[in-house]
C-alpha cells in the first residue's frame, strides 16, 4: 500500500459511489501491506462511502492490507482458500536526536492503539484475541 496505490483505490472508490450508491463495490486484495497512513486513507473512505464494500484476499493481505480487508461490509468479507492473512505491529526506522525518536515512538503507540481498536470494531473480537 504507497500513496500512488492509495490516491488511485481512493479514487476508483469515490468513482464507483456516484455511478451507483447501491450496487456493491468488490475490493480485491493481494498485497504485503505498506504505509500505514495510506493505508488509512484509503481505510477512511471504505467507511465514507455509501456503497456496501465486499473485501476478497486474493493472495495475500498483510499488515496494512490486513486491516483493509476486515473493514470490508459485515458479511462481505472473503479469503480464498490458499490466501493467506498476516497482523503485526506497526514498526519504523527513526533516527535523530533523543526527543525526535522520543516523539516517533509516541506516535507509533498511538498508531498502534488505533490499528487495534478499527481491528477490534470490524472483527468483533476482544484485542487479546487479536
Amino acid at each position: 500500500v504507497t500513496d500512488v496505490v492509495a490516491s488511485a483505490v481512493i479514487a476508483q472508490l469515490l468513482f464507483l459511489q456516484s455511478e451507483s450508491s447501491k450496487n456493491p463495490i468488490h475490493l480485491y486484495i493481494n498485497s504485503p501491506g505498506g504505509s500505514v497512513t495510506a493505508g488509512l486513507g484509503i481505510y477512511d473512505t471504505m467507511q465514507y462511502v455509501l456503497p456496501p464494500i465486499s473485501t476478497w484476499c486474493v493472495g495475500q493481505a498483510c499488515s496494512m492490507a490486513s486491516l483493509l480487508l476486515a473493514a470490508g461490509t459485515k458479511g462481505m468479507r472473503h479469503s480464498l482458500p490458499n490466501a493467506r492473512i498476516m497482523i503485526h505491529q506497526p514498526s519504523g526506522g527513526v533516527q535523530g536526536q533523543a526527543t525526535d525518536i522520543q516523539i516517533q515512538a509516541t506516535e507509533i503507540l498511538k498508531l498502534k492503539q488505533q490499528i487495534n481498536e478499527l481491528y477490534v470494531k470490524h472483527t468483533g473480537q476482544n484485542l487479546d484475541e487479536i
